[in-house]
């Protein structure tokens, strides 16, 4: 990849073969049940798919085993359907790209990094993750390549990581022999190459990340074996002709990442869509782990699923005011698009919370 395709970006070097039919996806991570942010991303993703007149995928990010909570892989499919979506592929209705567990589908990974082991494109490494923290520490920049769980629920199961530079590569090589011989199973990264690389967001506009800075080698297998969340994902999607991706903000940087694997591995890029998060009332970011408002909890207390599509809509600035809707009410009311959304964050509102008999 010389200079001026980094800047362009692979995503405009190739194009899906699908790019004429809209194939749109939700992805979620069952770790957990669906809070109001996972909600309002999969309502985006869905509303952009039905609009455009295309397919809407169901894909389960069941990959990491000890993550996953096998009740909330039917039970967040059930949220989703409760709200009033639905989809036209996905692991309980099947479809011609299946399986759509990633649990299930280890054997195209596998693949796709023999590829990518046979180009080179990736080293073993042998830093722990306190080495990898305590060098970057040592190098404070910004966190790398779009790790932790976004606020559509998927991603990978790591912390946030600072960029693995100059500093790991060469710790790496003075440990890698000795640790070898000593029969340490490595993980495996991906070799970021230097320069910028340019995309456009259909919410966010122009992006530009430097990939030293911002990304740095990245993890595509675990030392334990399993693959990373980065390549899963861009096999996923290529395999599922997957042609936008809708997902949170905080997702974002993650993209450049993943446009390098589209590159590495000759696969067709989609085109990206990252909406800005929903925070609550005080600001802060939903999560399944600090025990925010879940769909279920919800629909448990016998809320009106019309409420809650109202409310979502409401912070996706599709109407002015919290009121119930139905998901043909919804469409009927954006019509023929184009389908935006918001790209900073929002915040739930007082008329947000009394609409689903919430006291702030």
């Amino acid at each position: 990849m010389d200079a001026s395709e980094r800047r362009r970006g692979p995503a405009s070097r190739r194009r899906s073969p699908l790019a004429g039919a809209y194939r749109g996806r939700f992805a979620p991570s069952p770790s957990g049940w669906l809070h109001l942010g996972n909600a309002r991303t999969a309502l985006f993703a869905w509303a952009r798919a039905r609009v455009a007149g295309g397919a809407f995928v169901m894909r389960v990010e069941d990959l990491d085993a000890p993550r996953t909570r096998p009740e909330a892989v039917a039970g967040n499919l059930e949220e989703l359907a409760w709200l009033g979506l639905d989809w036209d592929e996905g692991p309980d209705r099947g479809g011609p790209h299946g399986p759509y567990l990633q649990s299930e589908r280890v054997a195209y990974y596998a693949a796709a990094l023999e590829r990518l082991v046979a180009a080179g494109r990736v080293y073993p490494c042998y830093l722990t993750r306190r080495e990898v923290a305590e060098l970057a520490a040592e190098a404070p920049g910004p966190a790398a390549d779009g790790s932790g769980v976004d606020d559509a629920g998927e991603g990978p199961a790591e912390q946030p990581a600072r960029v693995y530079g100059a500093r790991h590569r060469e710790r790496n090589a003075a440990v890698a022999a000795a640790r070898a011989a000593a029969g340490r199973a490595p993980s495996l990264r991906f070799r970021v190459p230097d320069g910028t690389l340019s995309f456009h967001d259909a919410v966010q506009g122009e992006v530009t990340v430097d990939l030293g800075a911002e990304v740095g080698d990245f993890v595509v297998r675990r030392a334990d074996g399993l693959h990373a969340y980065q390549l899963a994902v861009v096999v996923d999607d290529a395999a599922m002709g997957i042609t936008e991706v809708a997902r949170g903000a905080d997702l974002l940087h993650s993209t450049a990442a993943q446009l390098l694997l589209y590159d590495a591995l000759g696969l067709p890029a989609p085109v990206f869509a990252h909406v800005g998060l929903l925070l609550d009332a005080d600001g802060a970011k939903l999560a399944k782990r600090g025990g925010a408002l879940s769909l279920r909890e919800l629909r448990l207390a016998g809320v009106d699923p019309r409420a809650v599509l109202g409310v979502l809509a409401h912070g996706l600035g599709w109407s002015r005011r919290p009121e119930p809707l139905t998901p043909g009410e919804l469409l009927e009311s954006l019509g023929a698009g184009p389908v935006t959304a918001p790209p900073g964050p929002v915040r739930l509102t007082a008329a947000d919370l009394a609409a689903l008999g919430v006291h702030s």
